[in-house]
């Protein structure tokens, strides 16, 4: 039994170091280089912001590529911690994780594209505005990609919600957080795709619903690990 516990403990504290990594490489694309890259205006405006900044921009294709990978990497430890409680949800939370990946990637190549267009790399017979529109055509569909990955961001964490509910060795109201930070990631991806002109107001409601839940479960699990008094099966 102690061997159990010792072993549930690594994997919970496991969970909690990938969690934390995952939010910190969120972090670095979702906040600081969009404060640093502010790609608004026309087509123009958007290419010598890319450019002018490409290096910083470019590091964002590579953690978004190291992102994904933790995100996996994740969604199998927990599996691993979590299967012992409902082992059918905890492979429907791997498997809506497992489905976002490769779309993952296509984007990230996408946004190669785009630079490669935007300076001149490949379609050199285009003229200028043809190969910015059609960079800028990439970077929307980008765009649109991400948000309908967040309706993915926000399915996973429901049977994760779920399965922390019960797990016994993590406290209920982490599992209630992380059913609201579910919700709250398919309502902004909802109004992002039906009432775009609304997003932006809402997003930043809906942020307040979205940061507790996989905060708690992060430092919850790097922590504390598992619920003290907890006796393993």
């Amino acid at each position: 039994m102690e061997t159990n516990l010792s072993s549930l403990k690594k994997t919970a504290r496991l969970a909690g170091f990938l969690y934390l990594l995952l939010i910190i490489t969120g972090v670095y694309n979702i906040i600081y280089l969009s404060s640093k890259i502010i790609v608004k205006g026309d087509a123009a405006t958007v290419a010598n912001n890319i450019l002018s900044n490409e290096l910083l921009y470019r590091t964002g294709i590579i953690s978004d590529f190291i992102s994904n990978f933790f995100f996996l990497f994740l969604a199998l430890v927990l599996y691993r911690l979590l299967k012992q409680v409902n082992e059918h949800r905890a492979k429907l939370m791997l498997a809506l994780v497992i489905v976002q990946i490769p779309a993952a990637y296509f984007m990230e190549a996408l946004n190669i594209t785009s630079i490669m267009i935007f300076k001149g790399e490949i379609l050199k017979t285009f003229e200028l505005v043809q190969r910015q529109d059609l960079a800028m055509l990439f970077l929307k569909i980008n765009k649109y990609g991400m948000m309908t990955l967040e309706l993915f961001w926000g399915l996973w964490l429901i049977p994760l919600a779920q399965l922390v509910y019960k797990s016994g060795f993590i406290p209920r109201i982490i599992g209630i957080l992380l059913m609201i930070n579910g919700i709250a990631y398919i309502i902004d991806s909802f109004v992002y795709m039906q009432l775009p002109n609304y997003h932006f107001f809402t997003s930043r409601y809906l942020l307040l619903f979205i940061i507790p839940g996989e905060i708690s479960i992060t430092l919850w699990l790097l922590i504390k690990g598992i619920k003290k008094g907890y006796v393993s099966n």
